[in-house]
């Protein structure tokens, strides 16, 4: 899943973060994704897997969002990739509506974005590797979320087998690309 010059790196928590391809979303290329497993019970990922819910389908089992719903963020330093899950406020606030139980637990866990208070940061994952995102007409390529029921040890080809067959979803999020901080 990884080339040579990436390293991965368990990240605190359960959720990774890896660079490899999947190879049903068409041919060639690297994309950076994040695997959210329903055993993570972090306050932003569960919120980020109740705001999933709003996604809309494209490609079977391809779910994408509009960016105040989810968003992520990359930001290089040095020889490290971070990838930041953001959500706007006001769509969290919506979602916890329709579901109090959890707006008791969520209420202020999440820390807000330094960068845009309107937004709150749900995840950031980190790994050490020579990987760019690339630019294309002025766009970022995407973060794939990768949404699953395997345990807390799958690694990135269980988790694409899963998707493969149906058994876990992949939304597609816009990303920004901060300037390398190195």
């Amino acid at each position: 899943m990884t080339k040579d010059d990436d390293i991965q790196q368990t990240p605190e928590g359960s959720a990774e973060l890896w660079i490899g391809a999947v190879p049903s979303l068409g041919p060639g290329g690297r994309d950076v994704f994040l695997g959210l497993g329903s055993h993570v019970d972090e306050p932003g990922a569960r919120l980020a897997r109740l705001l999933l819910d709003r996604g809309h389908e494209g490609e079977e089992g391809v779910f994408y969002l509009l960016p105040e719903d989810l968003a992520a963020r990359y930001e290089r330093t040095g020889d490290r990739l971070a990838v930041t899950l953001l959500a706007h406020r006001d769509v969290v606030a919506h979602s916890l509506q329709a579901c109090p139980e959890e707006g008791r637990v969520l209420s202020g866990a999440l820390p807000s974005d330094p960068l845009d208070a309107d937004r709150v940061v749900l995840l950031r994952r980190e790994l050490t590797t020579g990987f760019v995102p690339v630019e294309q007409s002025g766009e970022f390529q995407p973060v794939l979320l990768v949404d699953h029921t395997a345990g807390p040890d799958a690694g990135p080809e269980e988790l694409i087998a899963l998707f493969e067959e149906g058994e876990a979803g992949i939304a597609v999020l816009n990303a920004e690309l901060l300037p390398d901080r190195a």
